[in-house]
């Protein structure tokens, strides 16, 4: 049994859009949603009462670096993740999967799990499916996540295969592996950037059958035309009574093509890390805040932005201090980053509200036309 449901309450008809809404025993969420990534139990440079504020309804912890430090079962001791680090609100763990993938030279993949060496100290550990599962189970997660193997992009048809195969196995082994009620598991679907892999990846998947669906294995070095494909082909092949979840898609031109081929979850650690490299998203594009033009600049971030950072500092201020390396800089980038990315998550919802992502969708690709030429980000202004 699980306390975590799904009830779509809107369809967009002019695009594949879905205004949805996820339950859980921490909360409920407004689907479309963005998940702040808070890796090893915080969002970098936020307090969690500060996460919140800024609208965010779920997010996204990390088993890999958890299990690693300070381990699963200091964290379950202490009450679990939600209590460890004083987040109220529901909390998806992603299985390690991909942490592991990125290892690359540190780790050997088996039948019976990964092998791995410790990127801090070097150890070796092992993790396979019922290990993935045990630790989520332990950490008090309210999504959990299947382990799966993320390959490389590009990557041969055969490897492609043999993946994808066993990524289904594992998935069948998480799904027998759950001890705990209460919590949602979600199958992941592999299979590279190849149509067929990709379609009999969602049939096994959905077969073994899970509370939700995630699409593994992009943003990985493919090009925009490559992950959309995926996204079209896989999405409407999925059950549409569940939660569909892209994982690690988070430039925000890509959450709306994505929210237009059907999906409802999101999660990328690019808002808080650009924010810690001095780079902020505007409606106007990217802001580098480093830059001299921005020294005398009395005016915010982006005057559209009802963010704290926005309401109250400079971009001269803000580029003082990030040029002083000092702490505070980062904070307020980090506010206004998350906040700009959960505003963008907001307009798109109310667009499916409306039934205009089409428009939507139509307005962002002219933008995005007319800023390449520029070498920036394209605008992502939702406003008229």
């Amino acid at each position: 049994m699980t306390d975590v449901s799904f009830e779509v309450l809107r369809k967009d008809p002019s695009t594949g859009a879905r205004l949805g809404l996820l339950k859980t025993a921490h909360g409920d969420v407004e689907t479309p949603a963005f998940m702040p990534v808070g890796t090893q139990g915080t969002v970098k440079g936020l307090l969690p009462e500060t996460v919140r504020e800024l609208g965010a309804g779920m997010i996204l912890a990390n088993t890999y670096h958890l299990y690693l430090r300070p381990g699963h079962r200091l964290i379950e001791s202490l009450g679990g993740l939600h209590r460890f680090m004083n987040w109220k609100g529901p909390i998806l763990t992603d299985s390690g999967g991909f942490q592991v993938y990125s290892l690359s030279r540190l780790r050997k993949i088996e039948e019976a799990g990964v092998t791995f060496q410790s990127h801090i100290d070097g150890s070796r550990h092992f993790l396979g499916p019922e290990e993935a599962v045990e630790i989520q189970e332990s950490l008090g997660s309210d999504i959990m996540m299947c382990f799966d193997e993320c390959i490389p992009h590009p990557a041969g048809y055969a490897y492609a295969e043999q993946s994808m195969e066993r990524t289904l196995r594992w998935a069948e082994r998480c799904r027998n592996a759950r001890r705990k009620d209460g919590r949602a598991l979600f199958g992941i679907v592999q299979g590279g950037m190849y149509p067929d892999l990709r379609m009999r990846s969602v049939e096994g998947t959905v077969k073994t059958g899970f509370d939700g669906y995630a699409l593994g294995g992009l943003s990985v070095g493919e090009t925009k035309e490559e992950m959309f494909g995926v996204v079209e082909l896989a999405a409407p092949l999925l059950p549409a009574d569940r939660p569909r979840y892209v994982m690690g898609v988070g430039m925000p031109g890509d959450i709306l093509e994505c929210v237009c081929r059907g999906i409802d979850l999101f999660d990328c650690v690019l808002p808080t890390r650009t924010a810690r490299n001095g780079m902020l998203f505007t409606n106007s594009g990217k802001l580098v805040i480093k830059h001299a033009q921005y020294r005398t600049d009395e005016t915010p971030v982006d005057p559209s932005c009802d963010c704290y950072t926005c309401r109250h500092y400079s971009r001269a201020y803000l580029r003082h201090l990030y040029l002083s390396r000092e702490i505070l800089a980062l904070v307020l980038n980090t506010i206004h980053n998350v906040r700009y990315y959960l505003r963008f998550i907001e307009s798109i919802r109310e667009a499916v509200r409306n039934g205009r992502t089409g428009d939507l969708l139509k307005k962002f690709r002219e933008n995005q036309a007319a800023s390449d030429s520029r070498e920036e980000p394209p605008s992502t202004s939702w406003e008229e």
